[in-house]
């Protein structure tokens, strides 16, 4: 599957178009980036299907872009981009690869110090010379130190987003095989944890060398780093690490329970497994004095053995979990299949990559019953975000499309900033229009802790805001999150009746998982959204899910798990 190779592509080429000045060019690859990684299928299958025709059926792909994708399906590179790469020193988009650093900064660093890759960068910021340049200054270079550690953080694990499905294709390929039996991910990617190390997979087999052989050479593998009779581990062509192992039956839950951890949960049940006379490893759960096997065939059969519930995998951390799971009292967590819409998604009357009614059948699709349309406010100028008059359009549009359907309730909201001083972007003459606003914050991001909470808290007093979006800001690996104290925002969110979102951008999902538990404990309610800029972003709702469940989401803790009647209780303004 090659999407992410192409998406990363093009947003290379944005940033070397940048550098060298293009106006319009950079966006255009972006946008097209976006939606190829956010694609539902290879592009090698979609080209293969339907050719240049079927590539320019991708939203933001037209005939030049099209013509580049398929040259590097074809060949491996794009030759416009090798020639215009070599215009601009290779130090300057290294060095744009690091949040806050633009090409003007990056080009800067070049030229006046030299700055060749993150190592000189480093250098130069232990010895001060950053901050002497004009524009920089001391705060500037303890904010560059920080960000270069959050993007080495960001290549050493991948987001959820991008292994989750990289682990389905690894399994997709060996599950076709007629001498696997049993087959499952454990790690920290089967407890749906937002960034993972390396993946791990599971499998039962009588013809173990048949598995290993075939999964060391399987397309998305760069080079064996192991190789032996039962296990494997593999370099992956993203330069990721992923491990085969291959059991016998009987072992395959105690080993699936083992590999899926996480480690304190692990220890903590080995813990119990002495307190009662067993032992617990990999490969069993066994008898401490006679060593008779006494389960391990599945995970449900060792957790009933040692008096406890079957434990969900993203609970597995030991936060009380265990304790839940001897006592009876373990959350019903929240599923996808519990999803009936989705409450914020964008079109191309801001940033977003399809019209109204693209995005509104594509959420039929999925089987939504409801979907709000909540695009940019006016300060968002980069997204596109709407002045007043516009969004007076905007909300006609929205209505004529929701016309149209029967069998889904489209409504119209936006994605409203939060501006410096806790004032919202819109009147509220014109919030109380919009069906649903959803406040956030999208600049200001290094303001104090009180300062900042101070702002948001003031804006989620005004009587139109519904929810509160992606409410810490943060982008994993690449933004840390906002100074803000959010013991007082979910105080307040409960008291007010705010819904506090959980985004499942896989770069966002924010609110973060010790968050959403926080914020049900007080009785808030959350919203799982997509915030989806192009409909194939609808599918991310499964990180969103996950999210929650980590933070012990049950669906009656969704609202948009809820049927629309009920719906009308949450947000005042629906009819």
């Amino acid at each position: 599957m090659r999407n992410k190779e192409l998406a990363d592509l093009f947003y290379e080429m944005a940033d070397v178009l940048d550098v060298l000045g293009v106006e319009w060019k950079p966006a255009a690859y972006r946008k097209a980036a976006r939606s190829i990684e956010s694609l539902p299928e290879p592009v090698e299958d979609l080209y293969a299907k339907g050719g240049v025709k079927a590539l320019r059926g991708i939203a933001g792909v037209g005939e030049h872009i099209a013509a580049k994708i398929e040259e590097y399906l074809k060949t491996g590179n794009v030759r416009e981009f090798e020639r215009i790469k070599k215009r601009i020193p290779p130090a300057v988009t290294a060095l744009m690869g690091i949040e806050g650093m633009g090409p003007k900064r990056a080009m800067l660093l070049y030229k006046k110090l030299k700055i060749k890759n993150i190592a000189d960068l480093k250098k130069a910021i232990a010895a001060h010379r950053i901050s002497k340049l004009g524009g920089f200054g001391a705060k500037s270079e303890q904010n560059i130190l920080a960000n270069i550690q959050m993007f080495e953080r960001g290549h050493e694990r991948m987001l959820l987003g991008e292994a989750l499905p990289l682990s389905r294709e690894l399994v997709a390929q060996l599950e076709k095989l007629k001498e696997v039996k049993q087959i499952q991910v454990g790690g920290s990617v089967r407890r749906g944890k937002e960034t993972i190390g390396d993946i791990d997979i599971l499998v039962t087999s009588n013809s173990p060398e048949k598995v290993i052989a075939v999964f060391t050479s399987l397309p998305e593998v760069s080079r064996a780093l192991a190789k032996g009779p039962t296990k494997a581990t593999v370099v992956l062509k993203n330069n990721r690490q992923a491990d085969v192992r291959v059991l016998p039956d009987r072992e395959f839950g105690a080993a699936l329970q083992y590999f899926t951890g996480g480690i304190e949960h692990n220890v903590a049940l080995r813990r119990i497994a002495i307190e009662k006379g067993y032992k617990l490893s990999e490969y069993g759960l066994f008898d401490r004095k006679t060593n008779a096997f006494v389960a391990g065939k599945t995970e449900e059969e060792v957790y009933k053995k040692l008096g406890l519930r079957y434990i969900e995998p993203e609970l597995r951390e030991n936060s009380g979990e265990l304790e839940a799971a001897r006592s009876g009292k373990l959350p019903n967590l929240v599923k996808l299949g519990d999803i009936r819409g989705d409450f914020q998604m964008h079109t191309k009357w801001s940033d977003g990559s399809h019209t109204i009614e693209e995005m509104a059948q594509a959420a039929r699709a999925l089987g939504y019953k409801y979907i709000c349309i909540t695009d940019h406010s006016v300060s968002e100028h980069v997204a596109h975000g709407m002045d007043e008059k516009r969004l007076e359009k905007y909300i006609e549009a929205v209505r004529l499309v929701a016309k149209k359907f029967k069998d889904i309730k489209i409504l119209v909201g936006s994605e409203v900033d939060i501006l410096a001083d806790g004032s919202l972007d819109y009147s509220d003459d014109i919030l109380k229009r919009l069906d649903i606003v959803i406040a956030a914050v999208h600049s200001g991001f290094k303001q104090p802790e009180a300062a900042m909470t101070k702002r948001v808290l003031k804006a989620l007093e005004n009587k139109h805001v519904d929810i509160f979006g992606h409410p810490t800001g943060r982008i994993i690996n690449a933004r840390n999150p906002i100074n803000i104290n959010m013991s007082e925002v979910i105080k307040l969110a409960a008291q007010r009746g705010i819904v506090l979102e959980v985004d499942a951008l896989p770069d966002r999902l924010d609110l973060k998982d010790v968050h959403v538990r926080e914020a049900i404990e007080h009785g808030c309610k959350i919203a799982i959204d997509t915030d989806a800029h192009d409909k194939n972003q609808l599918r991310f709702m499964e990180y969103g899910v996950l999210t929650a469940r980590r933070g012990w989401a049950e669906s009656k803790d969704v609202v948009n798990t809820y049927p629309y009647e009920k719906l009308k209780k949450v947000f005042r303004k629906l009819k």
